[in-house]
């Protein structure tokens, strides 16, 4: 992958990826508003994809992202909730295996930032809450105690 940024002028500039450009107006929106849309965006994906390869269908997806950053620089995020909002013909089980699937496993932005952010996530599923504020599985940045290991004799 590659992206290549061209100052236009005062603060704004041209993202060009391989197929497309965008223009990035920081002080309209900001660079770290624009990255926690990519977040969002990739697994906006999955929720659409992985139901669609299941032989389902998703209808109304809503995803909310809110960070909580450092108060001094670097300003990175120290914490990320996303909550998940979305009707389908699909049992509860389903739709949450859909979010953690993207969550742990397919999405790539989320897993660029799990081992330095703790992440956790809501579901709405068909106007009921079905996960409230779960913390995920794996990434130092969760803080998820799996316990000691008692192996070996060690």
């Amino acid at each position: 992958m590659k992206v290549t940024l061209t100052h236009l002028d005062a603060m704004r500039f041209e993202a060009a990826t391989a197929t497309q450009s965008f223009i990035i107006d920081a002080p309209v929106i900001s660079p770290i508003e624009i990255f926690l849309s990519g977040i969002i965006g990739c697994t906006a994906t999955d929720m659409v994809q992985l139901p669609k390869n299941a032989g389902f269908e998703v209808r109304n997806l809503r995803i909310e992202g809110e960070a909580v950053r450092n108060e001094t620089m670097p300003r990175k995020f120290n914490e990320l909730h996303l909550l998940y909002s979305f009707d389908s013909d699909a049992p509860d089980a389903k739709a949450a295996q859909w979010v953690m699937g993207s969550i742990e496993t397919y999405c790539s932005t989320l897993n660029t930032i799990r081992d330095t952010t703790k992440i956790s996530y809501t579901i709405v599923h068909n106007g009921q809450t079905i996960k409230t504020n779960v913390p995920i599985i794996s990434g130092q940045g969760g803080g998820v105690d799996l316990g000691t290991i008692d192996a070996c004799g060690v």
